[in-house]
């Protein structure tokens, strides 16, 4: 891909489609078994790499699996997931989540919930559906796909910010070819079987998983459709030393 090339699109419809690419991503919870081909990976990680990074350090790396593979790494995070046991002192690599939640994230957080388990028609206090839920992210929600992202070691908090806009523009890229994905910090909890399993060498990183694949509409589960919060509650613009909001 030529970076320098002239847009494929009028102005307009330029506008339409990334706004469309950007603002239809969304989590997917239940997919196709619809085959994504190899090619079809590629080309969304090629597109993905030229994403914004700090003096070009590009601190990303991404294991592919699916078929056998994707199996096997399933069931290698399902026999520890149900033993409570062997859950028990599980820790992830790091801290993705804040220590102490507040208003407004915790309400944020609870009302996704709160939303996903209605649909599913879960009730509160059902644990075992909950968890039967909460287990199929390791089973990529049945996506064809599934991407585990690790990233160095030595690198600092600036490469995850890298990392974030490279995930993003994934995300995006698969917008563009009609796919959907889901970003997963579940599996960080499981960073020492996946390490294992797919071989991943000492000095890397879990960042999070990513399910991959065609969504399945007809699931009640895709039908949810979070929230965001107007622009003009988290912006302020600068002009003349005065505050303004939009």
């Amino acid at each position: 891909m030529n970076r320098l090339s002239q847009p494929p699109l009028s102005a307009p419809l330029l506008e339409q489609t990334v706004d469309w690419a950007i603002a239809s991503r969304r989590s997917i919870r239940a997919f196709l078994p619809t085959a994504v081909p190899r090619e079809e990976i590629e080309s969304i990680l090629e597109v993905a790499r030229f994403c914004a990074t700090g003096v070009n350090m590009q601190p990303w790396r991404v294991h592919v699996i699916s078929g056998a593979a994707k199996a096997r790494l399933s069931s290698a995070i399902a026999a520890i997931d149900d033993d409570p046991l062997l859950n028990e002192h599980l820790a992830d690599p790091y801290e993705y989540y804040p220590r102490e939640w507040v208003a407004p994230y915790v309400d944020r957080r609870r009302q996704v919930g709160w939303e996903l388990y209605s649909l599913l028609g879960i009730s509160k206090g059902d644990k075992q559906r909950m968890h039967r839920q909460h287990a199929r992210n390791y089973r990529f929600f049945d996506a064809p796909v599934g991407l585990i992202f690790t990233i160095d070691r030595v690198l600092q908090e600036g490469s995850l910010l890298d990392y974030g806009m490279f995930l993003q523009s994934v995300m995006v890229a698969a917008r563009g070819r009609g796919l959907h994905t889901c970003p997963q910090a579940a599996f960080l909890k499981y960073h020492e079987v996946i390490t294992e399993v797919l071989e991943i060498p000492p000095e890397q990183m879990l960042v999070c998983g990513m399910s991959l694949g065609y969504a399945d509409e007809s699931r009640i589960e895709n039908s949810l459709v979070t929230d965001r919060e107007p622009v003009s509650a988290f912006t302020i613009f600068h002009h003349n030393n005065k505050e303004t909001t939009p």
